[in-house]
C-alpha cells in the first residue's frame, strides 16, 4: 500500500493528436509525485516499495447524458472520464491527506489540461484511508528499497 487505480474511458488511449492521451506517462507522473510526499516530520509519506499506479480503460461505459454514445463519421467520443482513487492504509495525519491529494491533483490537472481544454472530460480524484478487515502482503519490493545504513 499505497496503490492508486485509475479507470477511464477507452478513448482516452487514443493518440494525443486524437484527443487521447499518454496513460502510462500519467502513471509515471503519479508515482513520482507519491515517492517525493513527505509528512510534517519530513519522513515520507508512503514507502518506495509499496507505491503502485495501475491504469484501466473501461470495457463498457456510459457517460452524462450518453449523447456522444455513437458519434457520426467515426470521431472519437466527445465525453471522457478519468477516475483516480488513492488507496493508503491508517495512521496519517489530515494535513498529510490534503498535501497528498493536492499534489496528485496537480499533476491530474497538469496532464489532462490540453484534454480539458479541448473537450468534455471529467476527472475526479478520491483517496481512501481504510479499515480493513484482512490484510495480507507478500513482496520481495520492499528489500530492495531498504539500503543498510552506512556506519
Amino acid at each position: 500500500m499505497p496503490h492508486l487505480v485509475i479507470l477511464y474511458t477507452p478513448d482516452l488511449d487514443r493518440p494525443v493528436a486524437q484527443g487521447g492521451s499518454d496513460m502510462g506517462a500519467l502513471c509515471r507522473a503519479l508515482a513520482a509525485a507519491m515517492r517525493q510526499q513527505v509528512d510534517e516530520a519530513g519522513k515520507p509519506v508512503f514507502p518506495t516499495g509499496g507505491i503502485r499506479v495501475l491504469a484501466y480503460p473501461a470495457a463498457h461505459h456510459a457517460v452524462a447524458d450518453d449523447s456522444d454514445a455513437a458519434p457520426a463519421g467515426g470521431t472519437p467520443p466527445g465525453y471522457g472520464f478519468v477516475y483516480l482513487n488513492l488507496r493508503m492504509g491508517r495512521g496519517r495525519s489530515a494535513a498529510t491527506h490534503q498535501a497528498v491529494g493536492q499534489a496528485l491533483s496537480a499533476v491530474a490537472k497538469a496532464h489532462f489540461a490540453p484534454l480539458l481544454a479541448a473537450r468534455p472530460i471529467g476527472v475526479t480524484l478520491q483517496i481512501d484511508e481504510g479499515l480493513e478487515v484482512f490484510d495480507a502482503k507478500h513482496s520481495s519490493l520492499h528489500p530492495l528499497f531498504h539500503k543498510p545504513a552506512q556506519g
